[in-house]
């Protein structure tokens, strides 16, 4: 699309918008059961193109994307109404006779963009919230994932006209002249680095933001832990996408004490979830491209390999790997891995490892498996992150009820559920004042007595 195209859609929006179309909550409702009916039509097609882009299973497909997106429709359809409605607040006793409430309201156009991990849901899933807070939206698929832009678009198109809804394929070019409109909204998930030029573009027009980027999440084990149920949750959500997940555990932190029993765990749960050949099971994913396959070999350590590390560049497949001994000065704790690579640290204390966390910038997840509810409490407590489990890996964002967003380094703002529909709204504050009395004191000329009244309102 060139700059001229994009700019007219953004204005096409824009006109549309003003219409009040997207107003009713009844053209809100028919427009996600549209979108519902479209991704099960084609579901077989979204997972075939999962396949082709991240060599995911089927059942990873629906479980980790289409599954999700699904779920989030029917959650809005169900509570859509009442998210839309007026909720009304006590007025202060100084506005009397007044009505206050707040009206949730729809920003108008917005432009979400996606990353290509997780292509179909970090696309569908914001733009359901969007929909149903009654707002355009201007689509941007990440060009890394070609096959599942694909089906995005013939998705979106077959449901929504482009004024209400559009799709913006392409690459680095495209994503410049996009930036460069005035949208009235952008939800933005990927890189820090591109989060941080999303950012700059949306302060020329004062545009508010979501980002939602990533970092190194940590997953702390204590010595309390369950070790056999921990490695095996571990490892799910580590090697889960290859390694490609924003809030995989990207470093285990664990006691010293226990680290060698972890270690033996954590190996024979890669063999019973992957199999002695992980290479060869048709159901672990592969890396998106061979510029992050070279970056993901560059960080593996032979000297403190005890796991993996072999690779295959013709299926872009890296085995599950585990690094032992590993400290914060190494190269693989110089960034985020987003690769099925596990670097193994030790610690004392608690105290230790909250101090080098926090030391860190604030990840987007953050793991602690421990049997001590108040280690659990002084960790979840005096940590910076954006959310998280304990016991437990991933499983929290799949939660409706819960937003899921990042804090500092890894992101602003939130979405799923009620919090998804709240950040694409704006709440107006109103207050409808009755005509048939007025009281005097606010105006002038000021008098003794109306000081003591206003003394007598506001206390």
């Amino acid at each position: 699309m060139t700059e001229q195209e994009i700019k007219d859609l953004v204005t096409r929006q824009r006109t549309y918008f003003q219409t009040g179309a997207t107003l009713p909550v009844s053209a809100r409702i028919s427009g996600l059961l549209r979108l519902y009916a479209a991704i099960s039509k084609y579901e077989k097609e979204i997972h075939d193109a999962l396949r082709k882009d991240l060599g995911k299973s089927e059942f990873e497909s629906y479980m980790c994307e289409t599954g999700l997106v699904l779920e989030e429709i029917s959650y809005m359809l169900k509570h859509i109404q009442r998210f839309s409605r007026e909720k009304r607040v006590r007025t202060p006793l100084a506005q009397f006779h007044s009505r206050s409430y707040q009206k949730p309201s729809p920003y108008g156009v917005t432009l979400i963009m996606s990353p290509w991990n997780y292509p179909f849901m970090l696309t569908l899933s914001p733009l359901v919230d969007a929909l149903a807070a009654g707002n355009t939206a201007v689509v941007k698929p990440s060009a890394y994932s070609p096959h599942t832009s694909d089906v995005i678009l013939r998705i979106l198109s077959q449901c929504f006209a482009p004024e209400y809804v559009a799709v913006v394929t392409g690459g680095r070019a495209e994503n410049t002249c996009l930036l460069r409109e005035h949208f009235d909204y952008i939800f933005f998930t990927g890189s820090q680095a591109v989060g941080k030029e999303v950012m700059r573009n949306a302060a020329e027009h004062l545009t508010p933001v979501t980002l939602e980027l990533g970092g190194k999440s940590p997953c702390i084990v204590d010595q309390t832990a369950n070790i056999k149920l921990a490695a095996k949750r571990i490892v799910f959500g580590k090697y889960l996408n290859c390694g490609q997940t924003c809030v995989a555990p990207d470093y285990i932190y664990c006691h010293r004490s226990i680290k060698d029993k972890l270690i033996k765990e954590v190996q024979k749960q890669i063999q019973a979830q992957y199999g002695k050949q992980p290479l060869d099971n048709a159901d672990y994913g592969k890396i998106i491209n061979e510029k992050h396959f070279d970056r993901i070999l560059g960080l593996i350590d032979k000297k403190k390999l005890v796991q993996g590390g072999n690779s295959d560049r013709k299926t872009l497949r890296i085995e599950p790997t585990v690094l032992n001994n590993v400290t914060f000065s190494d190269a693989v704790m110089q960034e985020e891995i987003f690769g099925p690579i596990m670097p193994i640290l030790v610690f004392d204390s608690l105290d230790e490892v909250i101090h080098n966390i926090n030391a860190m910038p604030h990840p987007l997840a953050l793991y602690f498996f421990t049997s001590d509810k108040t280690a659990a409490k002084k960790v979840t407590s005096r940590c910076g992150f954006g959310g998280g489990c304990i016991n437990d890996t991933i499983i929290h964002l799949a939660t409706t009820e819960m937003g899921f967003g990042g804090f500092g380094e890894s992101g602003m703002g939130a979405y799923h559920g009620k919090i998804g529909f709240d950040t694409f709204s704006h709440y107006k504050s109103i207050v409808d004042k009755k005509t048939w009395i007025d009281l005097p004191m606010r105006y002038q000329p000021y008098r003794n007595l109306h000081e003591k009244m206003l003394r007598f309102f506001l206390k």
